[in-house]
């Protein structure tokens, strides 16, 4: 530190009267201000002061230690104990402040003897770092809330001093650290942590406002959180099925800062004008595009701010109006949004539309899907040549449901030339998909709901669809492409369209491609054999089951098929619409749940194709045989049935077990060992169904 002019001064001039003045007068007014301290008395020192510097330290050390301040008073012993004390005195003086300071702490004193804090009294510089080894691991002293990654918040239950670790109870599982890895892996929670409080005081966490308890969460961290983030550190006090709408109410607040474009982080501002402050510097540093997203979410923080936003966007429409006016069409619209149109600028849409210019150029140019669809429908209602503009912009359109919009158009336009580029587009995409892989894409699954694209040319299809999957150009819509084999999507609805001369071709494509998942393509196969039986090969292993067993089961495909798998379908719908898939759980989760199903029926449609009833014997057997039941010395009886009625706690047993296998064949009185056990058959009987 720097000492005071003044100081310098009455220490250039021997005025030692002057700097006791200035001493005590700092002592009286900020006796925690070490550096100004503790930086005069070397100085002292370093003028042969030495005693001088001793005395004003004492008076300063007697103030600390009257007013408790035993945490500075541990600073003021170890950067300048040595001036203070002589060395047989610093040690004691060091452990009475620690004892002062964490005396009351469970496993203070088995802690400062396990790291020998009495142990060579003399090395001073040894001491000191037996005070930070102390001081680090009481932050996990018994009762310490702590987390830990991957494991979240937990409490120090036991502090074990023969096997120097710590057992922390987390919520799944209690844990034991280890002295040395705990500084490493344990991170102590202060009392308003968010994970702390959630351990401690949930319901009161529960029970704030959502804009709140997001401010609670935030502040909890030292860096901006995720969205993801967020809601994994609240599991728990959010309800899962209100997630969403919490979300939604939490970061409306103006003090959130958003930050990043795609995956955004949230942090909260110290007030709403710092947040207003940070809403700028990030809107002037943004691209174009982003920008127009800012005015959206952050203009509405406060009437100046959104002004400001306007005018430079305003601007930037005058600047790009010539070279991207698919921009300045988007600018317009976002002022427009935002209750700031510009009027009578030369790149208003009514103006653009209606006029000359390059209208492929400014339709491509616009991003965003849903203002796109509106050029196209205010293109329709303000030109005659529409239907031209409509069939131009379908060769270079990406996005399904623009696609939807200029398709349906078109067909319905009454125009005879519309409706022939529309076919012939269509049977293009179907030819060489590779072209425009996004519009086939489309296509394939349009499908799905259009009878009459189906019909075309169903076996081309399927095979397109499936070569698709495999090539370089369809990597983005690989995704898309999977989820049309699966059940009640196109290629399972295109099957219903072949011929039985297409469907062998069709099962080889199926068998070729290599990446479809094994329960799609057995359903697939499945399907494709039901319809056309002649292509099915004998079973080589039948399943033998129960009637009752197997209307079972058949019940739960009828289920599957009928009910669940229509149901989870809307589920995704529903769950896509909304929004972003990337933050979108309701969607995930959907997902998910579609594999199981769809997996489900296809291995239920698979046994159900081999299984066959087992016949009952009537009367008494003559040997062992499947649907019977055993009856062994000792009493124990036993029933085979198949592997659907397997129970072997029951003693009801599989015909596939190794049980089952030394028993079948075998007659009433047959010796037989079962599992090492020698038994003999005295009766076998028919299962009583």
């Amino acid at each position: 530190m720097t000492l005071p002019r003044a100081i310098q001064s009455s220490l250039a001039r021997a005025d030692y009267a002057a700097i006791e003045d200035d001493w005590l007068l700092r002592l009286g007014q900020e006796p925690a201000d070490l550096d100004y301290f503790v930086g005069v008395a070397r100085a002292l020192v370093g003028t042969a002061e030495e005693e001088r510097a001793r005395f004003l330290l004492e008076m300063l050390d007697e103030q600390l230690k009257e007013h408790g301040a035993w945490r500075p008073r541990l600073k003021l012993l170890e950067r300048a104990g040595s001036i203070l004390f002589p060395p047989e005195g610093l040690h004691p003086a060091i452990v009475e402040t620690l004892e002062r300071l964490h005396g009351d702490r469970p496993s203070f004193r088995g802690l400062a003897e396990a790291i020998g804090l009495q142990r060579a009294t003399h090395d001073i510089p040894k001491s000191w770092e037996k005070v930070e080894r102390l001081e680090t691991l009481l932050a996990f002293d018994v009762g310490s809330v702590v987390t830990m990654e991957g494991k979240g918040a937990g409490r120090v239950v036991e502090v074990n001093l023969g096997l120097e670790s710590f057992k922390v109870a987390f919520e799944r599982q209690t844990l034991a650290v280890g002295f040395k890895a705990a500084p490493k892996l344990l991170k102590p929670l202060p009392r308003e942590h968010v994970l702390r409080r959630k351990l401690e005081e949930p319901e009161t966490l529960a029970a704030l406002a959502p804009p709140e308890l997001l401010r609670v969460t935030l502040q909890s961290h030292d860096r901006p959180f995720t969205a993801g983030e967020v809601r994994e550190a609240l599991a728990g006090i959010v309800p899962e099925t209100q997630w969403t709408s919490w979300w939604a109410a939490a970061r409306k607040h103006p003090q959130v800062v958003v930050a990043g474009a795609g995956r955004q982080t949230y942090r909260w501002a110290e007030s709403s004008g710092d947040a207003q402050s940070a809403a700028w510097s990030g809107f002037a540093a943004a691209e174009p595009r982003r920008q127009l997203e800012l005015l959206r979410r952050e203009g509405a923080r406060d009437p100046e701010l959104r002004r400001r936003m306007a005018e430079q966007l305003t601007a930037l429409g005058d600047e790009v109006a010539a070279g991207d006016p698919g921009l300045a069409f988007e600018i317009w619209f976002a002022l427009e949004r935002s209750g700031g149109a510009p009027e009578g600028v030369p790149w208003a849409p009514e103006t653009v539309l209606a006029g000359s210019g390059d209208l492929k150029r400014l339709l491509s140019g616009i991003q965003d899907r849903l203002l796109r669809e509106r050029a196209y429908v205010m293109v329709r209602e303000r030109r005659q040549d529409w239907p031209a503009v409509w069939r131009e912009a379908l060769g270079s359109e990406t996005d399904p449901r623009a696609l939807d919009l200029l398709a349906d158009g078109l067909a319905q336009s009454g125009d005879p030339a519309a409706a022939r580029e529309r076919e012939r587009f269509f049977d293009a995409l179907v030819t060489q998909p590779h072209k425009q892989p996004a519009a086939f894409t489309w296509l394939a699954e349009r499908a799905a709901r259009d009878e009459a694209l189906r019909a075309r040319n169903p076996l081309r299809l399927l095979q397109q669809v499936l070569a698709a999957m495999t090539r370089d150009e369809f990597a983005p819509f690989r995704t898309r492409l999977a989820v049309l084999a699966d059940s009640g999507s196109t290629l399972p609805r295109l099957l219903q369209h072949l011929t039985a001369e297409q469907a062998p071709q069709a099962e080889d494509a199926v068998h070729r491609a290599p990446m479809l998942q094994p329960y799609q393509r057995e359903q697939l196969t499945n399907a494709i054999q039901l319809r056309f039986p002649a292509l099915r090969k004998e079973t080589a292993v039948p399943l033998y089951a129960t009637r009752a067993a197997i209307e079972a089961k058949s019940a739960e495909l009828q289920r599957l098929m009928a009910v669940d798998i229509p149901a989870n379908r809307k589920a995704i719908e529903e769950a896509r619409a909304l929004g972003d898939l990337r933050e979108n759980f309701e969607y995930k989760a959907a997902r998910q749940r579609h594999e199981y199903l769809n997996s489900r029926a296809a291995t239920l449609n698979a046994e159900l194709a081999r299984v066959r009833p087992i016949d009952v014997p009537p009367g008494e057997a003559a040997e062992v045989r499947i649907g019977t039941r055993v009856r062994l010395d000792g009493g124990r009886l036993l029933t085979i049935l198949g592997p659907w009625e397997s129970r072997p706690e029951d003693d009801v047993i599989s015909y596939e077990s190794d049980l089952a296998k030394e028993l079948l064949g075998r007659k009433a009185g047959d010796e037989v060992s079962l599992a090492g056990t020698p038994y003999r058959i005295e009766s076998i009987e028919p299962y009583d169904v």
